[in-house]
């Protein structure tokens, strides 16, 4: 690893050094690191980029490392990670992507993530991204998240994308079985030109299932953001979606939430803010000591932990 390897790294997952317990560190669309332990095993797809990771029932407390970093212009990938996590689990796991560009050339990761949750089990996922470089060629990631919950299962979805990502369109689907339960928290800062599209598709299949989804926002200069979270209630089950963004510059959002009940006992909630910092905050900050930039910073930074 040199030093761009390492600062990728501690930008989307935290890493300093080779992670404890299972892991896999895919660099330019090749294997860079690999390890199992007794529970967990990683294993690469024989028909088509990506793969399979299997934690057995009854795991407990153990962390997963899977993050992706593309440090040569030009390259452009699409990968299939598939999870099969047994019954009665409760595992971390700790995704993420980072590009380095400073070539000419269009680098671009596409990954489609399928989850199978097993009864009982829970599961935190985090995943971030980040771009870098002083090369023109853009930075482009198209993530799809797709987890199905069996009875009693939860999930803690964490998504976030920090900085340096020219364009990404993001999908997620959740389908929720009986007593089961769904966290999605999404946070996006976009800058200059960018563009982001976010969908959500959240099914509350089973009695008693739940979910809520967190969409924080922060769109500068001259970008796009736009999010379409749905929340579909198929049985008697609750949902809440909450969406609020900040707008600076002549940056443009629109937020585009829906619920949809099809079962009489089905609540589902939905709300969208979208607004400016407020200026009292600011001079607020600034009465303590800080610059007008050091206070826009801290209310941002914030806004999106």
């Amino acid at each position: 690893m040199n030093q761009i390897d390492e600062t990728l790294l501690a930008q989307i997952a935290d890493l300093h050094g080779t992670p404890e317990g299972a892991y896999n560190i895919r660099k330019d669309s090749a294997l860079a690191g690999r390890s199992n332990t007794k529970n967990i095993t990683i294993e690469t797809k024989a028909d088509q980029s990506g793969i399979d990771i299997h934690i057995r029932p009854d795991t407990k407390y153990e962390v997963v490392h899977i993050p992706v970093i593309i440090t040569q212009s030009g390259i452009e990938e699409l990968v299939y990670n598939d999870f099969f996590i047994g019954e009665n689990c409760d595992v971390s796991i700790i995704a993420g992507c980072g590009i380095h560009n400073d070539g000419h050339n269009r680098s671009q990761h596409d990954g489609i993530h399928t989850f199978h949750i097993g009864k009982n089990s829970h599961v935190r996922y985090s995943e971030k991204h980040y771009g870098q470089g002083n090369g023109g060629g853009e930075k482009i990631m198209n993530p799809q998240t797709i987890l199905y919950l069996e009875e009693g299962a939860s999930v803690q979805l964490d998504t976030v994308q920090i900085r340096g990502v020219d364009s990404t369109k993001r999908y997620t689907k959740v389908v929720v079985a009986k007593n089961g339960e769904a966290i999605l928290t999404e946070r996006l800062l976009t800058h200059g030109n960018q563009t982001a599209v976010s969908e959500m598709d959240v099914f509350l299949d089973g009695e008693g299932a739940s979910a809520r989804i967190i969409s924080r926002s922060v769109a500068q200069d001259h970008s796009e953001q736009t999010f379409y979270p749905r929340m579909i209630g198929n049985a008697p089950s609750f949902g809440h979606v909450q969406c609020d963004s900040i707008l600076m510059g002549d940056a443009k959002i629109r937020s585009i939430p829906a619920i949809t009940a099809n079962h009489t006992d089905a609540q589902l909630i939905h709300e969208a803010a979208i607004g400016r910092i407020a200026g009292d905050q600011i001079t607020k900050l600034m009465t303590l000591g800080l610059t007008a930039e050091e206070a826009e910073e801290r209310i941002l930074s914030g806004f999106l932990k």
